[in-house]
């Protein structure tokens, strides 16, 4: 089921919105409801994302264990069949 919610915006805004939606030949409302959607999403996966950081960090806090960068550079490298680029060689 859906429901309506309503957004204050200013006069400005409404307007910006307004000219956008007649451009792209969609409704203010389609786009608003695809921000927020946008938004949902890209929130979602950032929090997900930080939700797994910080596990990652209680665990290697509890355990130690850990993957250097050599390690994973030789792992991709197994993996991919590429070389460690140049600049890398360097360090």
């Amino acid at each position: 089921m859906t429901k309506a919610v309503s957004v204050k915006l200013d006069d400005a805004d409404r307007e910006r919105l307004a000219l956008l939606a007649e451009k792209k030949k969609r409704t203010p409302h389609y786009l608003m409801r695809e921000a927020v959607l946008a938004f949902l999403d890209r929130e979602e996966q950032r929090l997900s994302f930080i939700e797994e950081a910080e596990a990652a960090w209680a665990d290697y806090k509890e355990t130690g264990l850990h993957v250097t960068l050599d390690d994973m550079e030789a792992w991709a490298k197994s993996k991919s069949g590429m070389a460690v680029p140049a600049w890398r060689k360097s360090s």
